[in-house]
């Protein structure tokens, strides 16, 4: 029996494939759920809103707010960092198709904070239960390097200066509960406080 090796060009082309297939999955996975979560949260926000006059009419958009969602999602999933090449430079070029209203990138930035709330609640709706065992860790979260500090505008008002296990930092700090199955139970960002104060002012809720 004569072994023929598959040409190396093949597998690469196999694997690049089976990557993309896993994507589209994760990716038709992620909009499904978000897109559920919005068909019930949506209308009960906008009404909301409307009812307490933070908005007069409901603006329609060319992208939905699941759309918008998947978006962002899907950049902190992929563990991107420049959000901008990620949306001109992967999204706009490999996922045409799965987005074929997808708006420009500078339209796109505009309605970005209008997408907050929605991201908060369904944050909400993915936290699981505590168990016996429970784990509680943070992490800095900086907005700028310590260099640019004095010319930091965007968050002069309210972030601070702090020190973590990688030096001092200027910004915020993320805690997380998750339970022994790697579960997110609680989350709070808050400033230069330990955990150990944090724990003792109950600010943490599981």
């Amino acid at each position: 029996m004569n072994y023929k090796p598959v040409p190396r060009s093949d597998l690469s082309t196999k694997r690049e494939v089976s990557y993309k297939r896993t994507c589209i999955n994760k990716l038709v996975e992620l909009f499904s759920d978000v897109d559920d979560f919005c068909k019930v949260f949506l209308p009960q926000w906008y009404a909301y809103q409307i009812k307490h006059g933070q908005i007069k009419r409901i603006r329609p958009c060319q992208m939905s707010m699941a759309e918008i969602m998947t978006v962002i999602i899907l950049f902190y999933i992929l563990n991107q960092r420049d959000f901008k090449n990620f949306y001109k430079d992967y999204l706009a070029c490999f996922h045409k198709k799965d987005f074929p209203t997808l708006l420009s990138y500078t339209r796109f930035l505009e309605l970005m904070p209008r997408a907050v709330s929605p991201l908060s609640s369904y944050f909400k709706t993915l936290k699981s239960t505590a168990s016996d065992i429970c784990v509680i860790d943070s992490t800095s979260i900086k907005v700028c390097h310590n260099v640019r500090i004095p010319r930091h505008n965007t968050f002069a008002v309210v972030a601070e200066r702090g020190r973590g296990v990688m030096g001092w930092y200027f910004g915020f700090k993320l805690h997380l509960v998750i339970n022994h199955k790697g579960e997110i139970i609680a989350a709070k960002v808050t400033l230069k406080i330990s955990m150990i104060q944090l724990l003792s002012k109950s600010s943490l809720k599981i």
